[in-house]
């Protein structure tokens, strides 16, 4: 079996290299060289994307306006609705300009560029492969989350240029197959953009690498809040169909099952998590305790709604990730930290800030992270120098999952047992027509860790 330890430094080498100029992180330039470099006027890079969605959508808008001369030419979806609506609404023409207005740059009409046609639109369990063989360039995949390694592996395997939502997989044995294709991503000069989309900030971007370069002193403490409201109530077994199976019924609800979206702390707080992670140059916690539970009945759903973690490294630093996702609640989405010269404080969506010995507040360029995110992808390929996040996408995530292991059982979770868990949840050889019982939701001091 192979384990993350094989590919991801462990602490006490992290520990050892951290100081040194060549800490990677976005913050670093995280190109690697290629011997593939192409012309932007050569001939178009075709994309496919994987997950129709909102989150599928917006990321193919984004992949169309990163580069001028890219095409959409395929789209899969297990869903036939989510496909076609997502296909109309790429597809829109903006209205006519009024009357004394200029009208908008050509290149920045996407529709012109959607090139779907009806036999690359692929349907089902399959879709994600059908869409990577049917002579594409560039997938983009926005699933959901439990099937993220599988698609990743494919299209890693197919040879083509990757960005991959957030979070990576919901559950370590799916990360240790994410860390494998990042791997050979990267041996095949392959881009592999993540979904962390924070990193793509330029306000972050600049805060973070203060942060490392000592304006703080050393980070001993971080605390990070993602509370907010529920994303997609799960609703009452009666509402199910009678003839809608078990594996759609899930699918149509993914977000409360936790197979496939990994419970709100791993899909949605996972952003904050990472944030963690890059104020600690991505060294991997040592071990972590966590309370969680359900305060609102969920019905079939088996996913809490408030998670706090609290983690601890190797040279005592701390931090604590508080998640919830409750109606009629304080909503905060920030960032905490203290240093040993100053503290920083990234309050919700406001500039980046530091105070004490180097006091500073971010006052430069804004730019839409998610564009950030595609522009850079595409402008890697061009170049010849592909990104490859993997190894701290891939960290990230399971650093979110061992929070959420220690939440289910009740008990520490160490890195080490977080690297080489065997606690699978994503099913094997998934079937539309195949039973699948919803599992029950985890006991705190009963679930026990695997």
């Amino acid at each position: 079996m192979n384990h993350l330890s094989d590919v991801i430094a462990t602490r006490r080498q992290f520990l050892k290299t951290s100081g040194k100029a060549a800490v990677v992180s976005a913050l670093a330039g995280p190109f690697v060289l290629t011997s593939r470099t192409l012309a932007a006027d050569g001939p178009a890079l075709k994309i496919g994307l994987v997950g129709c969605g909102g989150r599928g959508t917006g990321a193919a808008s984004q992949a169309l306006h990163a580069d001028p001369n890219v095409e959409l030419v395929a789209m899969g979806d297990v869903f036939e609705d989510a496909l076609q609506n997502s296909l109309r609404n790429l597809s829109r023409r903006p209205s006519p300009p009024k009357e004394g207005t200029p009208a908008p740059d050509p290149k920045t009409i996407i529709a012109d560029r959607v090139k779907v046609a009806p036999d690359k639109c692929f349907v089902g369990l399959d879709a994600y492969q059908k869409v990577i063989n049917s002579g594409i360039d560039v997938v983009l995949l926005a699933s959901p989350p439990g099937f993220r390694p599988e698609h990743l592996k494919a299209a890693v395997a197919a040879g083509k240029h990757v960005f991959c939502e957030k979070p990576m997989a919901t559950d370590a044995p799916g990360v240790r197959s994410v860390i494998e294709s990042a791997k050979a991503a990267k041996e095949k000069n392959l881009a592999l953009v993540a979904g962390f989309c924070w990193r793509y900030e330029l306000g972050r971007r600049e805060f973070f690498k203060r942060v490392h370069d000592g304006a703080m002193g050393d980070v001993r403490y971080v605390h990070a809040t993602y509370l907010t409201g529920p994303v997609k109530p799960m609703p009452p077994a009666a509402n199910r169909p009678a003839t809608m199976g078990d594996v759609e019924w899930q699918l149509r609800n993914w977000y409360n099952f936790v197979w496939l979206s990994g419970d709100g702390l791993v899909e949605q707080a996972c952003h904050s998590v990472d944030k963690i992670m890059w104020a600690m140059k991505d060294a991997p916690p040592l071990r972590c305790t966590a309370n969680g539970g359900r305060n609102v009945p969920n019905n079939e759903g088996n996913i809490f709604d408030h998670i706090d973690v609290f983690y601890e490294w190797e040279n005592g630093a701390r931090a604590t990730m508080a998640q919830r996702q409750i109606s009629n609640c304080l909503g905060d989405n920030s960032d905490y930290l203290n240093g040993t010269k100053g503290t920083g404080v990234i309050k919700g969506w406001s500039p980046p800030a530091i105070r004490g010995e180097n006091s500073w507040r971010y006052a430069g360029e804004k730019k839409d992270m998610y564009q950030v995110e595609h522009d850079e992808l595409f402008a890697s390929i061009r170049s010849g120098k592909p990104i490859n996040d993997g190894a701290w996408m891939a960290q990230s995530s399971l650093v979110a999952i061992m929070g959420r292991m220690a939440a289910y059982t009740g008990q520490e979770v160490t890195w080490e047992q977080a690297m080489n868990s065997q606690w699978k949840l994503v099913p094997d050889n998934l079937t539309w027509d195949a039973k699948l019982p919803i599992e029950p939701m985890a006991q705190p001091g009963k679930t026990k860790f695997a």
